[in-house]
Parts: structure tokens; C-alpha cells; sequence
């Protein structure tokens, strides 16, 4: 994909690996700068900023389920890029909460981290830069969100939940954004070979997982960073609020 990103300075949250990992190097290859955010894992974003190419790439940290830390990250990243271009949300969890089999406690605090990490945390983030962009004339966000805001998560409900709210929020701050030249795009893969999932696919239903697209696969990280390497190309202005499902046709929306 021959798509050129030079000058355009790039946030990735979730960097440290699977997706993010794959959409770092995806943008540092179209010449972007990238800005590798990760949470507790230094080691492995330490590990994707070397295998960045062209560019003056660098690490930040941040707890994005927490407003203040969040904050302080955005204010380290301006101080050093003056400007972000590209915002990428990945960043997310997944953790299984069953209704029938939780306790009230246990039901609280999965819905209170999912919602924190793949909800809120994505909705600060885009506050605070969407005026950097504003002033800087423009931008773009692409929020990576799932296949299972739409089709149910009965195990995680916390999950489909958060992720549907993903893309709801997306599609209104299109059109309260669109007027300040700030464009924002969502991804809804369904299940990708990454770390995250591994244990999954490799696990008793993992046929079944791949069988569910007709392509009797599940996606490669390196499709979804395609997607967004084209959402961040020029001339794509006017899809501002699509849905863009990576998911094999494992699960088709009408």
C-alpha cells in the first residue's frame, strides 16, 4: 500500500504490541512520525520503537483509565511534537463477565474498568487533542472498536457494551467535528492473531473462531493496520463516521 505520511505526526495508544504494534510500524513505514504509547509494558514499546523506520519516534506512558494521567501524557506529547496529526485509539481490553455467575462486586468492577479503558479513556483522550488539532488546522481519529458492538457478547457484555458506545461516540464527534477539518473513523475487526488472543484460538473453539469466516482464518494485525493507514491517507475526508468491519465476512451487517 502505497500511501506517503511524511510530516504527519502519529499517537498510538496501545502500541506495545498486537494491533498497535502492527499499526506503529505500519505508519513509520509510510514515513509518519509515531508516538508508542503503552501502560505497564515499557519493555515491549521499547521493543516496537526499534523496529520503527524514518522517523524521530519516541515512547510515552500513561494510565489511560485514569483522567489525570491521561492528561499529563498529552501534555508530555505536545512538549515534544507540538502537534498531534493522527490519533489512534486501540487501546482496549477484553475480559469475560458472565451475568449468570458473577457476584454484584465482580459485575461492578469489570463494567467500571471496561468502560474506563475502551469508553472514557478514548473519549478523554480525543477532548484533549481535538483542540490541538482545531489550532493546527485539522486532523484525523480512528477508533478501533469490534465486531462484537454488534453482534453480542453474552460472555462479555461489558465488552460489546463498551464497544458499542465506542462506535456511537465516534459517529457523533463526526459531525460536531467535521465543521474544524477534524475527521474521525472507526475499525471493527473480529478476532486478530495477537498476543491477546492467542490462548483463545488456541483453545478448544479456536477451529471454530477461524471457520466463522469464510476465508477459515481469523484477521492478521497487518489488515487492520492497512485499514488505518488508508483511513489516515489524504482524499477520504467525506467517509467521516464510517464503520469499516475487518472481520473475513465472519459477521455481516445489513
Amino acid at each position: 500500500m502505497s500511501i506517503n505520511l511524511s510530516n504527519k505526526i502519529a499517537l498510538v495508544t496501545g502500541a506495545s504490541r498486537g494491533i498497535g504494534r502492527a499499526i506503529a510500524l505500519k505508519f513509520a513505514e509510510a514515513e509518519a512520525t509515531v508516538i508508542v504509547h503503552y501502560n505497564k509494558n515499557r519493555e515491549a514499546a521499547e521493543e516496537t520503537l526499534t523496529r520503527l523506520k524514518n522517523g524521530r519516534h519516541f515512547i510515552v506512558q500513561a494510565d489511560l483509565t485514569d483522567a489525570q494521567s491521561t492528561k499529563k501524557m498529552v501534555d508530555s506529547v505536545l512538549s515534544q511534537a507540538d502537534r498531534i496529526d493522527i490519533l489512534i485509539n486501540n487501546a482496549g481490553m477484553y475480559e469475560e463477565a458472565q451475568i449468570i455467575d458473577s457476584t454484584y462486586d465482580e459485575w461492578q468492577a469489570i463494567w467500571n474498568k471496561t468502560l474506563q479503558t475502551n469508553l472514557i479513556g478514548p473519549a478523554n483522550l480525543i477532548f484533549l487533542l481535538a483542540r490541538n488539532m482545531i489550532d493546527h488546522g485539522g486532523g484525523k481519529i480512528i477508533n478501533i472498536s469490534s465486531r462484537g458492538a454488534f453482534r453480542g457478547e453474552p460472555d462479555a457484555p461489558c465488552y460489546g457494551a463498551s464497544k458499542a458506545g465506542l462506535n456511537a461516540m465516534s459517529q457523533s464527534l463526526a459531525k460536531a467535528l467535521a465543521p474544524h477539518k477534524i475527521f474521525v473513523y472507526v475499525i471493527a475487526p473480529g478476532f486478530v492473531e495477537t498476543d491477546m488472543a492467542r490462548p483463545i484460538l488456541q483453545g478448544i473453539h479456536g477451529q471454530e473462531i477461524r471457520n466463522q469466516s469464510p476465508m477459515g482464518r481469523v484477521a492478521r494485525p497487518s489488515e487492520v493496520a492497512n485499514t488505518a493507514l488508508f483511513l489516515a491517507s489524504e482524499g477520504i475526508d467525506f467517509l467521516t463516521g464510517c464503520i469499516i468491519d475487518v472481520n473475513g465476512a465472519s459477521y455481516l451487517r445489513t
